[in-house]
């Protein structure tokens, strides 16, 4: 299939090479210098588009997906408020959208893991929830979109959390928010913690990336999957979980 890189960073050049390894063909890498490009290029052009650029360019790319009848995955964070907005245009103009915070399969599973503790925990109110997150220093977004997801996780099934609240450890949080602190060291993947403490133990789940690896084959096998659909999609639907 004839793929359409929007977002041609440290992620963008690891999804081509999986793309590629996978038997497709990338038809434009684009991204602020050369964004121009994307004119060029005729309507069957592309099966589909695999977004990951920036916060402040998000908005403008999957619109631009919309008018072309491009199905578009989008891994792009920081950007949430907006995507209601997003997801009605694109039912509007009856184009194919697929969202996800993270693509990898065992980010997903772990996403899983944490509503079924947060169901079994949420009978001990002793235990106070908390969570961190660990990324590259590059990382232009705070929490993370990964964070954000299992915390709306944590607020479904913990009576009384309403919200997430960002702060370090020491901050006390407020009895209605979900606490996460957000730390940036070197080029760690991603690290995320859960954690339960009473004052007499504590129990904890953790996801440790190795690699980008695993969010770019995610990100390609969601292209492979919208490409001939239409409406809103996310990693439930791809997972049938």
């Amino acid at each position: 299939m004839n793929i359409l890189l929007l977002g041609y960073g440290k992620m963008g050049r690891t999804i081509e090479q999986i793309a590629l390894d996978r038997g497709h063909r990338i038809v434009g890498r684009i991204d602020l210098n050369n964004r121009h490009e994307l004119d060029q290029l005729a309507d069957d052009a592309v099966d589909a588009a695999i977004e990951f650029s920036t916060p402040d360019s998000v908005v403008a790319n999957l619109t631009y997906c919309f008018g072309r009848k491009w199905p578009v995955v989008c891994g792009t964070t920081g950007w949430l408020s907006e995507r209601p907005a997003v997801e009605a245009l694109c039912r509007k103009r009856k184009g194919a959208f697929f969202y996800a915070s993270n693509y990898s399969i065992g980010v997903n599973l772990f996403f899983k893991l944490n509503k079924t503790l947060a169901k079994f925990m949420h009978q001990y109110p002793s235990y106070r929830v908390s969570m961190t997150e660990i990324h590259h220093t590059e990382k232009k977004d705070s929490p993370s979109g990964t964070a954000i997801t299992l915390a709306e996780g944590l607020m479904d099934h913990l009576p009384g959390k309403t919200r997430w609240q960002e702060g370090t450890g020491e901050v006390a949080d407020a009895d209605d928010a979900v606490m996460i602190e957000s730390k940036r060291e070197g080029t760690v993947p991603g690290t995320h913690t859960i954690r339960y403490e009473s004052e007499v133990d504590r129990i904890e789940i953790s996801h440790v990336a190795h690699s980008r690896q695993g969010f770019a084959l995610g990100a390609v096998i969601a292209a492979e999957w919208l490409a001939g659909r239409e409406g809103v999609f996310g990693m439930n639907d791809l997972l049938a979980m």
